[in-house]
């Protein structure tokens, strides 16, 4: 199982970003209004960082409101983690619980080619697990 079924399994293929002039007031409206805990930052068609609800967090608990009028540059987690859609799902899980991670974006040569959170991978593990237990079943119903 690869990032690339994962990817071509999520109900939605818009990936949302964060451009690193963009404010952070901004990128809360996204984060808010999309449910998302994080978005890629993108500059030149290449990925520049990661602002998630963390870096907000931490910025607004040193600086207060104030944090909220930083260009997104400031706060977010520069030069991130990425995979490729070749990248098992066993392997990205264990790579975010290593580096304590819950989102990554996907890189196909230089380029975002998606962004899987844990909970997109932990969802495709379920149901593949079902599905495998339910193939078991109709085949001990019907042998």
């Amino acid at each position: 199982m690869t990032i690339a079924r994962v990817m071509a399994a999520k109900a939605s293929t818009t990936i949302h970003t964060a451009s690193p002039d963009m404010i952070v007031q901004d990128v809360v409206h996204i984060l808010a209004e999309r449910r998302f805990g994080a978005v890629p930052v993108v500059e030149g068609g290449r990925v520049v960082g990661i602002i998630s609800e963390r870096d907000v967090i931490y910025c607004a608990a040193r600086e207060g409101g104030a944090a909220l009028a930083r260009p997104v540059r400031e706060v977010m987690t520069a030069d991130p983690i990425t995979i490729t859609p070749g990248a098992t799902v066993l392997d990205t899980l264990a790579l975010m619980t290593r580096k304590r991670v819950r989102h990554l974006p996907v890189v196909d040569q230089g380029a975002l080619a998606g962004f899987v959170s844990i909970g997109d991978l932990v969802k495709y593990r379920l149901d593949a697990v079902e599905a495998e237990a339910e193939a078991m079943r109709t085949y001990i119903q019907t042998g």
